[in-house]
């Protein structure tokens, strides 16, 4: 399943790894936002992906951009995850009703109880700007990412 671009984004309200709630519409008309799902904390590829991220994080996280990781661990799980790998992004936590939101952007793998790598960017005003969704293996390619958002 796969999103409209230009409408709606489906809004989420979901604990990051220091359990504060992170609600998506929270950013409207403020940012706009990657929302980046991720199979598994401490996996190789997803602890590659967002180390990627750490290391640039000023593309994707700055005055006009707010990044949030979601992967379907519990909310523990992301805290250590988070503070192993130095992330200075919200790491949330689609944990329960799991994989709740993944399900809701077209993401969540039912057989492995887990997101497929789906990154998808929500313009200020809302509504789903630009999508992609890259099979369990498929590292992605953060170029594409960076020319998405210099396009708003």
């Amino acid at each position: 399943m796969t999103l409209t671009l230009g409408t709606p984004a489906p809004d989420f309200t979901l604990m990051d790894q220091h359990g504060t709630a992170v609600t998506l519409a929270s950013f409207k008309g403020e940012k706009n936002v990657v929302i980046l799902f991720y199979p598994f904390a401490f996996s190789g590829i997803c602890t590659g992906e967002l180390c990627s991220l750490r290391d640039d994080l000023a593309a994707f996280q700055n005055d006009d951009v707010q990044l949030l990781a979601i992967s379907c661990d519990p909310m523990y799980a992301q805290r250590a995850f988070a503070e192993q790998e130095g992330y200075k992004f919200p790491v949330l936590a689609d944990f329960w009703p799991h994989g709740g939101a993944a399900k809701a952007y077209g993401v969540f793998d039912e057989l492995r109880g887990c997101a497929v790598r789906g990154t998808f960017i929500v313009d200020k005003n809302g509504n789903l700007a630009w999508q992609i969704i890259n099979g369990l293996g498929d590292a992605r390619n953060l170029v594409e990412y960076k020319n998405a958002l210099a396009s708003l």
